[in-house]
């Protein structure tokens, strides 16, 4: 079923040596809701500490003021993104005046909306974009939903790959335009077995009742604060997750055929009025509630577990970037927080992903059909609310699959993949990663969600004060580490740039907010 992934990797093996998978760039992204000792979401300002928010390269904010984001460079293996992401997190905790870093993704005591505050930017034009866009988030979605933390992981292939990919592929077309239409591949099928990565790393099994403020749930009560799916692996990835459901509320769905078609499909969207959003109003009173009332204000309120990425110039759009340089990497939205791992995720996650991103690269990968992306969006969310389910089934081409099938035949098919990343050394990370979810598809109660449930158990706690638990462990964790001062001086010397960068900014600000809105969605290539 899987041959042809082998074969390719095979023929790259040829061409390129013993390893052609290794020298791949990874990022991470990981989301952290700061948190009052009693686990109440943060009504403090973004720390001054912490440089700016607008402009820090590593260290910025989400949705919310209180929704700090990790942001690593990318880096050549998993355990140096890891470091760079664990030591982000040393500094920060050490700038923190007794607050927490939540360790899951579902935030708790979420005394309604209202008490959610947005991200503030400062008062230049891209800053107060940055904070209409979330105002306007709020008003279309509601502010609960946007304070969902997650992990994204970013990949990129090496150069050297992708020469020897466009060659044994005999293309003879720009290497760019290649490296594209490889990505979108990736993309397809990382949306067709994406279901996979919620099974083996969803982490949230269970949500505080005040999550829902009172609305009625089909899911059951686990305690007198806690409401759970007793086979859920991730409900934050379900609907009453991190889904603004835009396909069912105003018909728009992206197409990852190919590059065109995707940006066509986004740049459309952007630019078609809604009549549901413009019952909210653009500019009332002389203030903005959102950017405008189309189906999306900008590019990234389009959420997707997986989306291509170029890196943007100035106040570039997106889209704008991705057609005028291609891809350049994929980024993995659909990871929960690991919340038994300090740094919210582990190096046995990395190396089955990337591993796993390679398979999908190499796999066959036709157009995703209208009856295909039904299929998708079923299996996605029935892993969400019932994934360690015995017999679970899963839709497949026009029939059903059993899961644990399923998903035992993807992961026997990386095997040749993760040896390629060990290349037949004394070591065998990428295959012990692999092999530990292999285990968890023979036996659920070895996934993350199951390990969540039996930790609640044991603990009689509700998934309250099991995160709270949690979080203060990884509090100790970090305050009992040694720093390394020559990094922390480059954090500190980042802090104090993104500072006076702010500030040079809106002293050399001119024109209006209305024109610079006017400009910014006017760009053309």
């Amino acid at each position: 079923m899987y041959l042809h992934a082998k074969q390719r990797l095979s023929a790259l093996t040829k061409a390129a040596g013993a390893a052609p998978l290794k020298g791949g760039l990874l990022g991470l992204e990981k989301e952290s809701l700061r948190v009052a000792p009693d686990g109440s979401i943060a009504q403090t300002p973004h720390p001054a500490a912490l440089g700016s928010a607008l402009l820090h390269p590593w260290i910025t904010t989400d949705y919310s003021e209180a929704l700090l984001e990790f942001i690593t460079p990318p880096m050549g293996s998993a355990t140096a993104a890891l470091d760079y992401l664990r030591d982000l997190q040393h500094f920060v905790y050490l700038q923190l005046e007794g607050e927490l870093l939540w360790s899951s993704s579902m935030p708790c005591v979420v005394a309604g909306g209202d008490s959610i505050p947005i991200a503030r930017y400062g008062t230049s034009n891209i800053g107060t974009m940055k904070t209409v866009y979330r105002r306007g988030l709020g008003y279309r979605y509601g502010r609960t939903m946007q304070v969902i933390a997650g992990v994204h992981y970013n990949y990129s292939f090496s150069e050297d790959f992708w020469h020897a990919f466009q060659q044994i592929e005999q293309d003879t077309g720009p290497l760019q335009a290649f490296i594209s239409e490889k990505y979108f591949a990736l993309i397809r099928n990382l949306q067709r077995f994406g279901w996979l990565v919620p099974y083996l790393f969803g982490a949230s099994p269970a949500i505080c009742k005040s999550f829902l403020a009172g609305k009625q749930t089909s899911l059951q009560e686990f305690n007198e604060n806690t409401y759970y799916s007793p086979y859920g692996t991730s409900l934050r990835m379900c609907d009453i997750g991190y889904q603004n459901s835009l396909e069912n509320e105003v018909g728009f769905k992206a197409s990852y055929d190919n590059l065109d078609t995707y940006v066509s499909s986004l740049s459309k969207a952007i630019e078609t009025p809604s009549s549901r959003f413009e019952e909210i109003g653009v500019k009332v009173d002389g203030s903005y509630r959102q950017l405008n009332a189309n189906m999306l204000q900008i590019e990234n309120e389009y959420y997707s577990s997986v989306r291509p990425k170029q890196v943007p110039q100035a106040n570039e759009k997106p889209t704008l970037a991705l057609r005028r340089r291609g891809v350049r990497y994929v980024e993995l939205r659909s990871l929960d927080i690991n919340i038994f791992d300090p740094r919210g995720i582990s190096e046995t996650q990395c190396r089955f992903i990337e591993t796993f991103m390679a398979f999908c690269l190499l796999h066959d990968s036709p157009a995703i059909s209208p009856q295909e992306r039904s299929e998708i969006d079923y299996n996605l969310d029935a892993v969400a609310y019932h994934g360690r389910e015995p017999g679970l089934q899963l839709q497949h081409n026009g029939d059903t699959l059993p899961l644990q099938q399923w998903a035992g035949e993807l992961c026997n098919a990386m095997e040749s993949f993760a040896d390629s990343f060990d290349d037949n050394t004394a070591h065998s990370n990428y295959r012990d990663a692999l092999q530990q979810q292999q285990a968890a598809v023979a036996d659920p109660e070895k996934t993350l969600s199951a390990q969540v449930l039996a930790g609640m158990r044991e603990h009689k706690e509700g998934y309250f004060h099991y995160a709270q638990r949690m979080s203060k462990q990884h509090q100790q964790y970090f305050l009992n580490m040694k720093h390394d001062a020559a990094q922390f001086e480059d954090f500190n010397r980042s802090v104090r740039e993104s500072l006076d960068k702010q500030h040079a900014i809106e002293a050399e600000e001119h024109g209006s907010f209305d024109d610079f809105l006017k400009n910014y969605y006017a760009q053309t290539i």
